[in-house]
């Protein structure tokens, strides 16, 4: 790949501060962002029984899950 100057240098910061070289920080935000992509325009195939279940679990009444209230209840560190 060709890229002007700035880009590689932007490239070699992020890549020097997680830690890894160029090629893997590159090949990394790469596939990550190929599949971000596929999963995006992924269709989604079911069946007529499996799509009532799935419109039945989500339209359903919700339950609050006890850990998570817990976590969100607590102070912030900087607060």
């Amino acid at each position: 790949m060709r890229l002007p100057a700035r880009d590689i240098a932007l490239i070699d910061r992020a890549a020097d501060l997680g830690g890894r070289s160029r090629t893997d920080f590159v090949r990394e935000a790469a596939v990550r962002a190929a599949e971000e992509l596929l999963l995006e325009r992924a269709l989604v195939r079911m069946s007529a029984e499996g799509f009532g279940a799935f419109v039945q679990a989500i339209a359903g009444t919700g339950r609050p899950v006890r850990e998570l209230v817990k976590v969100l209840k607590r102070k912030a560190p900087w607060e």
